[in-house]
């Protein structure tokens, strides 16, 4: 069983998560355990304070490093050993690859910050720094359940069709294919012919170029970082060009006789 603990002054934000969907399915079977932790139970004044002000002035209140010490001794205390994460707005972007590996982590453990963030000393137990971007939150929730939900799908025996990951866009580091589904005609838009013709090679084919020339119009970025086959560099020539894939296969035709007669 793959197990997740979360640091935070807000368990009831996760509620909803752990009881909704596959995240749901995979907890009752055993699968994952997601275990929140309200850091203000290990803050040891009456008042369970977990925040003050900021060592040298400025605006804002900070996380104490007490409590958090103190959840941690508590988990460590108990056998656990965790990769732990905090999230950060300068850490390593989360991606797809930063989730797969993670997927294969025993326990992981994220500190999900607050007010103007936690005090620099939390930082000797932490493994990595994550981003999911740049732009500002409320607190680390958010980030968190943005993480555990691209981690968690990956987990072996959460998603039931694992061929359906592979088909995710970013699986391969390229943008997904699009998709259609009934009717074939919905007012007068219609499904392109070719997933209906019952030819699975050219089906195949079809959603490839379909995927290199999303990616190759939003997000260009990413081709840089993929090992593209001939085929695909053929397909990405023939999409830079502005030709249809129809045209693509007529002279993709031509090159393998031209090929073959160099030969």
């Amino acid at each position: 069983m793959k197990k997740i603990f979360l640091f935070t002054i807000f368990p009831q934000f996760f509620d909803c998560f752990k009881n909704t969907g596959i995240v749901s399915r995979a907890i009752k079977r055993g699968i994952v355990s997601i275990e929140t932790i309200n850091i203000r139970d290990f803050a040891t004044d009456k008042h369970k304070t977990v925040d003050d002000v900021v060592y040298g002035g400025g605006p804002g209140m900070l996380l104490k490093p007490e409590p958090i010490f103190r959840a941690y001794d508590y988990l460590v205390s108990k056998g656990h050993k965790p990769y732990i994460l905090i999230t950060e707005p300068w850490g390593r972007k989360f991606d797809q690859d930063f989730a797969r590996e993670l997927s294969e982590k025993d326990e992981i453990l994220i500190i999900c910050g607050r007010y103007e963030g936690i005090d620099e000393r939390v930082k000797k137990i932490v493994n990595e720094e994550v981003s999911i971007g740049d732009f500002i939150l409320s607190g680390g929730e958010p980030a968190a359940l943005v993480i555990l939900d691209a981690v968690i799908r990956l987990i072996p025996g959460v998603v039931g069709d694992r061929e359906s990951l592979k088909v995710d866009s970013f699986s391969d580091g390229l943008l997904g294919y699009p998709n259609y589904t009934r009717p074939a005609n919905f007012r007068g838009l219609e499904v392109p012919s070719i997933l209906t013709s019952g030819n699975h090679k050219l089906i195949e084919s079809w959603r490839r170029w379909e995927s290199l020339k999303r990616t190759y119009y939003k997000r260009k970025d990413l081709l840089e970082k993929v090992n593209l086959s001939e085929d695909d560099l053929m397909m990405l020539k023939a999409i830079k060009k502005n030709i249809s894939f129809e045209e693509f296969l007529e002279l993709k035709k031509k090159w393998k006789k031209n090929k073959k007669e160099k030969k």
